[in-house]
């Protein structure tokens, strides 16, 4: 040991510029690849010379067998390895041949994919979202999204599994060391070279004779084109009618003829159109007229009704609010089917929106205005009940497709009409007078109570103050329920009504069943009011005695009870 601590020592400088002149010579770093020597096999390990290095690196025979290598390496063959460590712990060199692999298959995929160069892989399995991808050169493991498998759905990728093909790299993370690929834009590319091939056949103004509906967009249809060109009809190019949708036009399936009205080659793309082929039929719409019937046949049927063509090319929309007068929510597809011809009359043509709306029901003659000419107001009509809720019924009759309204309080004079509304069930015939009919507005009130004898008529020889007699139904704290002879109306008392002494408006001062006096207080029969009052009764009385024995003295309120009184208290004072 004292030798190196004597740097001044000959033999130290010796040993100095040896060791000096040897180290310069070791290029050997941690992190990078190099070439081992493979120097002897075992059952577990295999030993790598590598010069410069103090010992030999060891490599688990089963790292080799992962990597597919074990069968092949012999001793004196090399293995790319990659030196993690000089010295661990232990003393021991660490490398690696499987990290070697994968640094050198990314610099590879790097260079593909800088270089936009395909690689050749092998879908070896399948994961979430998609396949894992084998790279053939070096093993390194890539992504393939399900959605870039193929350019048309598959069911089954059996036949793919395992199968060395190209890929395209589409993605690289090189933070992560991700790589994403393409099989679809592969195919692509090469139908692509095929595609231009075919659009070089079309020229403007050409026509694609059966082209067949393949799919829609909210923009337009495709056509496929002999099984090997998609084509557009954009939504403008359609129809001269205005369309929304092309499935308010097309069928999937269908065929139509085409003709080329724009060609795009750098986007490999023909735009067609249909309306082309025929003639502008709004040229000569003014061949039609507002509010006259015409043929129209239905060519096509939707949710909302229906299109129609008055002429080939000139398509209308039937709606459905246009199918009945009385029936609302009615569908097109119970009325009608595709080929029909049917009555119509034209509602509305725009011509700037290129626009033609028919009505169907406007063909018929309007329900509503044959009730009204046949059962004007104040006809009574036999009817029978369709239709109940809480407050109403709803009547038809029979000649005419028409629901009329009959309300609560309109089927009895004498109960009260929720109650009287129980008693009645569907299919109940029942006699009804036409109280109103609003043609324009599709409704039509009848009234049942209108058609029986009204109990107010016994009032029609009546005045205001006349005194009535009346029998008591019943009592409650509100007040008397009263009947009038000859009558067959209830009628109230309230409890202020009673007396014009309050202590003697009292309900329970009666027990029901008596036969009492009352006046008419207040009588209007247009209006169907009518008031009873036993206190105006009294007050009449009271007036006539005063008329007759004498004048009340002071102006205050003289009360009846004590009316003989304050006569005989008067006459004193005379």
């Amino acid at each position: 040991m004292e030798v190196y601590k004597d740097l001044s020592n000959p033999a130290s400088k010796e040993f100095e510029n040896l060791l000096n002149n040897q180290l310069s010579k070791i290029t050997i770093e941690e992190g990078k690849i190099i070439e081992g020597k493979v120097n002897k096999i075992t059952e577990k390990y295999i030993f790598l010379y590598i010069p410069n290095l103090k010992s030999e690196p060891v490599l688990d025979i089963n790292e080799l067998k992962t990597m597919g290598l074990s069968e092949k390496i012999k001793i004196g063959e090399t293995i790319p390895v990659l030196l993690e460590k000089i010295e661990d712990r232990n003393g021991d060199v660490v490398v690696s041949a499987s990290k070697a692999q994968k640094i050198k298959g990314w610099d590879k995929l790097v260079e593909a994919y800088e270089k936009k160069e395909p690689i050749m892989g092998k879908i070896v399995s399948k994961c979430k979202g998609g396949c894992i991808v084998e790279h053939i050169d070096t093993g390194s493991l890539m992504f393939l999204p399900g959605s870039q498998i193929s350019d048309k759905p598959l069911k089954d990728i059996g036949h793919l599994m395992n199968e060395p093909q190209k890929f395209a790299l589409i993605k690289l993370d090189k933070v992560r060391g991700n790589a994403c690929v393409s099989r679809k834009e592969i195919i692509s590319s090469f139908k692509k070279e095929d595609k231009a091939k075919i659009i070089e056949k079309y020229k403007i103004g050409d026509v694609i004779k059966n082209a067949e509906v393949k799919g829609y967009s909210s923009f337009g249809c495709f056509f496929n084109v002999n099984n090997e060109l998609d084509v557009l009809v954009h939504l403008q190019e359609i129809s001269y009618s205005r369309v929304n949708h092309p499935e308010e036009v097309f069928n999937i399936g269908e065929k139509h003829d085409l003709k080329v009205i724009s060609i795009d080659k750098e986007k490999l793309q023909i735009g067609c159109s249909i309306k082309q082929l025929s003639p502008d039929p709004f040229e000569h719409v003014e061949n039609y007229e507002l509010n006259k019937i015409y043929k129209a046949k239905v060519v096509k049927i939707i949710d909302f009704g229906a299109f129609c063509e008055l002429e080939p090319g000139l398509t209308t929309l039937l709606h459905s609010s246009e199918l009945s007068w009385t029936k609302k929510n009615l569908s097109a597809k119970k009325m009608f089917k595709v080929g029909d011809e049917i009555d119509c009359v034209i509602t509305e043509i725009d011509k700037d929106k290129r626009r033609i709306a028919i009505s169907y029901k406007q063909a018929k003659e309007n329900p509503f205005v044959v009730f009204e000419k046949k059962y004007p107001v104040g006809t009574i009509i036999e009817t029978s009940v369709v239709n109940k809720n809480e407050y109403s019924l709803f009547v038809s009759v029979k000649d005419l497709d028409i629901d009329a309204f009959l309300h609560c309080n309109d089927l009895t004079y004498l109960n009260n009409g929720e109650e009287e509304l129980k008693k009645f069930n569907i299919n109940d015939k029942i006699k009804v007078k036409v109280l109103e009919i609003k043609t324009e507005d599709q409704k039509i009130r009848v009234g049942l109570r209108q058609t029986l004898p009204d109990p107010l008529d016994w009032f029609s020889d009546k005045g205001v103050n006349q005194i009535i007699t009346v029998k008591i139904v019943s009592t409650d704290n509100k007040g008397l329920v009263v009947r009038p002879e000859g009558c067959e109306m209830d009628f109230i008392i309230k409890k202020n009504q009673i007396a014009i002494n309050s202590a003697d408006a009292r309900p329970s001062r009666f027990t029901g069943g008596e036969r009492i006096d009352c006046a008419i207080a207040e009588l209007e029969l247009e209006k169907r009011k009518v008031s009873l009052s036993i206190k105006l009764l009294e007050e009449i009385q009271k007036k006539e005695a005063l008329d007759k024995y004498g004048a009340e003295g002071s102006g205050k309120n003289l009360p009846f009870s004590s009316l003989s009184e304050d006569l005989d208290k008067k006459k004193k004072d005379n």
